[in-house]
């Protein structure tokens, strides 16, 4: 299993928990929240980076 697969398998089983422990609103302002909060806290050129990354990656 790839590193990428383990942490989404580790993010849905989080995000599962989330949802039996708490409203589901809860659970997806937390689903949704850590990482756009993280992005956030990005300096400018990581997020430029980070960004053109991306795009690169999905051009294969």
């Amino acid at each position: 299993m790839s590193k990428k697969a383990k942490i989404a398998a580790g993010g849905a089983a989080a995000g599962f928990i989330l949802l039996i422990w708490l409203p589901w609103w809860a659970a997806l302002l937390i689903v949704l929240g850590v990482p756009a909060a993280a992005y956030l806290m990005l300096d400018p050129s990581q997020r430029h980076r980070l960004r053109r990354v991306t795009r690169k990656e999905l051009g294969r």
